[in-house]
């Protein structure tokens, strides 16, 4: 006889940095029967999402959706634009920073990783200083993590275009939006960023397996001199087909009508208005943290993610067994520590479909954690907490 599972009541808090929460509205649009994808209707939808995602995205180009992960979209930004051999200037802002330089070396580029502490964003100078040095411009593209979900820091991308002009390079700008999209503040065109990478499973407010590019005319002529082999991966075919509403592979049409909703719920919103939500919600989660007593990974106050809150817990703690403390009492999953900072940091999603009494709940949970955990801390910080959003509209 198989063990039953014991029933929990009430919901459980999926507060990790992704994937997220996916709102009623967007559940009920994927439960749809699936339609021909070569058939008119999936057509009228497809031009639909891809119009508005040029929204999003805030560009006037192209906008690419794969069957796939942040990963797949990684890759196709390298792919498309630069050959085997090509320089490849990254920053080592975090976990998702240096598994990107690796993608990039395993594609046969030479990546020149700028060592990192994890605590503090891209340092438009050292990019001033680096593509200065480059006298013969082999590094042929510059990529940035834009907010690195293993730490809570964002990088100022329109400070890494202005350094990059005003060294004069001409280099690509590729950067990744994974966890910033749809969340925090950002602007292709205006920016000046050629691709720029993003998937589904985060502020677009859908489960995993919508890959992103976003690009520039500049990275449309780039892609047609790259020599990196790429077939799938490759923006000629789907650039062709997005035209008459159409793929070249079968699309993830299920996720095309929760993608069209949560764009309705974006829109209907109004960015500037889920920008300022989100970055509420993180101030009232970061003087929680204050409260508390406790550090954040992030250093600068100018860098801090208003996506997620890495948390660091005093040495002699495991951050670890915080959070398996916390779901197995509370039914809470929080973040784990990655790569350099595992066991050392938790971390608190607080962007998507999210708002004042999900975020109440979630820090009385990590709180009453703390305290039967052992970590030691002052008691408060959801008062703190609470008193902020009471007190700020």
């Amino acid at each position: 006889m198989s063990e039953s599972k014991v029933h929990r009541s009430g919901r459980h808090f999926l507060q990790i940095p992704g994937p997220t929460n996916v709102p009623e509205r967007v559940l009920r649009a994927m439960s749809r029967a699936t339609e021909d994808h070569r058939g008119p209707e999936l057509a009228s939808l497809t031009l639909r999402v891809l119009r508005r995602l040029r929204e999003v995205f805030r560009t006037r180009g192209p906008v690419i959706l794969y069957p796939s992960s942040g990963t797949g979209a990684w890759e196709a930004a390298l792919v498309n634009t630069l050959s085997p051999g090509d320089r490849v200037l990254m920053f080592e802002t975090g976990h998702f920073a240096v598994l990107w330089s690796q993608l990039a070396g395993r594609l046969g580029l030479e990546v020149e990783l700028v060592p990192g502490d994890w605590r503090r964003g891209v340092n438009p100078a050292e990019v001033e200083s680096r593509l200065s040095r480059d006298a013969s411009y082999r590094i042929r593209a510059v990529g940035v993590v834009h907010n690195e979900t293993s730490t809570g820091v964002t990088s100022d991308v329109a400070a890494i275009r202005q350094a990059m002009d005003r060294a004069g390079h001409p280099a690509l700008l590729l950067v990744d939006t994974i966890s910033s999209l749809g969340s925090i503040d950002y602007r292709h065109d205006e920016w000046g960023v050629d691709v720029t990478v993003a998937a589904s499973q985060k502020g677009l407010m859908l489960p995993p397996g919508l890959g992103l590019n976003s690009l520039s005319e500049k990275a449309l002529a780039a892609a047609g001199q790259a020599r990196s082999p790429r077939s799938y991966w490759d923006w000629k075919p789907p650039l062709k087909e997005n035209a008459k509403g159409f793929f070249p592979y079968t699309p993830a049409s299920n996720l095309l009508y929760g993608l069209d909703v949560a764009l309705d719920m974006l829109l209907e919103e109004g960015l500037e208005n889920v920008f300022a939500r989100h970055s509420r919600l993180a101030e009232a989660t970061r003087r929680a943290v204050q409260g508390w007593g406790l550090e954040l990974q992030a250093l600068d106050p100018g860098e801090y993610s208003d996506s997620l809150t890495a948390v660091r817990v005093p040495g002699g703690h495991d951050a670890d067994r915080l959070r398996k403390l916390i779901l197995e009492r509370f039914d809470m999953s929080l973040g784990t520590g990655l790569g350099k900072v595992k066991g050392r940091v938790f971390r608190i999603g607080h962007l998507g479909d999210f708002n004042e009494l999900m975020l109440a709940g979630t820090l009385c949970g990590v709180e009453m954690g703390l305290d039967l955990a052992g970590v030691p801390h002052r008691p408060g910080g959801v008062g703190a907490a609470l008193q902020y959003l009471a007190r700020t509209p």
